[in-house]
């Protein structure tokens, strides 16, 4: 009768030799192909690309006031393709952004100067109105179930018509009364359109609102709960709904953003030129929402970055004064602009495929 055999124990044996062992889902991807994954590198090496052409062609431009310039331009769509690109990632879009801008303009102007009062009443009833304006919309598309596209699209034809019906009834022209010599107008102007001094040249002081609000808009999307949120409902908002985020409050609260970034470029544009043009504003809803998809945010939502707008703002800026320092005719502006936009679609597009690629 034989004894049975004992297995040996594994402790007993030495780890096999050669190159360890893993399957598909736990293998590392490289490098290159993780950075691919980040949506604000395909917009990076483009603003570079942009920069580096016009550096050439356009000789003005590595003048340091050509600079601030550009960075000007290109913080004043900057500051508003934030929100709008925050809103884009939770999966909606807002047409009105542009003249809701205006709306904003108009309000403080008529407000503060037909009553006589401190401009800073204006401010905060222009803050108020225009919040109140992005919580009409978000609410509308919660409440109805309506595409964003369609609830907006009727804002924005409302706020356009009542941009110019008002201030011709209230001024009888198509243009507010100047509020410079109000009270509160040099301290709320020193906020808003105030500009400093950086080795010789003037920069505005937009560009660093611009910055700060990019820090923020990052810090939020990345650290926070509420950036979270933002991510789930615009990926699959019954399925955000499901595991508890709060869709309704996170929907009406982007909107609301994209209310407080229009109040605040509205209020740069009265204190820099002191007045406002009630007809302006129509089209650059279309800028905001390029500058957000160039900088690596989906139409469909569920992704993106605060960081990709801001290097798709500064290719807008450096397009557009790039064009006028290299003495082209800057009719051209709209079609560099196009060219910009359905290439970033492509790259954005490829980016995608290639950083989901096993």
């Amino acid at each position: 009768m034989s004894m049975p055999q004992q297995a040996e124990p594994a402790v007993g044996k030495p780890p096999a030799s050669g190159p360890r062992q893993s399957d598909g889902r736990t293998a590392r991807r490289p490098l290159a192909l993780r950075l691919l994954a980040r949506p604000e590198v395909g917009v990076f090496l483009g603003a570079v690309a942009v920069l580096v052409f016009f550096l050439i062609t356009a000789p003005p431009v590595r003048d340091g006031s050509s600079m601030a310039n550009i960075l000007y331009q290109s913080s004043t769509i900057g500051i508003m393709a934030l929100p709008v690109a925050l809103l884009m990632i939770g999966g909606e879009f807002d047409l009105s952004a542009g003249v809701a801008v205006i709306s904003s303009a108009l309000t403080a102007s008529m407000l503060s100067y037909q009553l006589t009062l401190n401009v800073w009443t204006g401010v905060i009833v222009a803050l108020i109105a225009s919040l109140a304006i992005g919580a009409f919309n978000g609410w509308m598309v919660v409440k109805t179930g309506l595409p964003s596209f369609l609830v907006t699209l009727g804002t924005f034809l409302i706020l356009q018509g009542v941009n110019l019906a008002v201030t011709k009834l209230v001024t009888g022209n198509v243009a507010t009364d100047d509020i410079s010599d109000m009270d509160g107008f040099d301290q709320a102007r020193k906020i808003f359109a105030s500009s400093f001094d950086v080795g010789g040249v003037q920069v505005k002081i937009t560009v660093v609102w611009w910055l700060v609000f990019a820090a923020l808009a990052t810090w939020v999307l990345l650290r926070t709960k509420y950036g979270n949120w933002i991510f789930a409902v615009g990926g699959n908002q019954d399925s955000a709904r499901a595991v508890g985020v709060p869709v309704k409050f996170t929907k009406i609260t982007l909107f609301m953003l994209v209310g407080f970034g229009a109040w605040f470029i509205g209020m740069h544009n009265l204190f820099s030129f002191n007045t406002v043009q009630s007809g302006e504003g129509v089209g650059q809803e279309l800028i905001y929402i390029a500058a957000a998809v160039i900088g690596g945010c989906l139409l469909t939502g569920g992704y993106g970055s605060a960081i990709g707008p801001v290097f798709g703002a500064f290719m807008f800026g450096m397009v557009q004064q790039g064009i006028v320092y290299a003495g082209w005719n800057p009719d051209w502006f709209k079609a560099f602009l196009g060219v910009m936009l359905l290439g970033a679609v492509l790259i954005n597009l490829w980016v995608q495929r290639t950083a989901t690629r096993r």
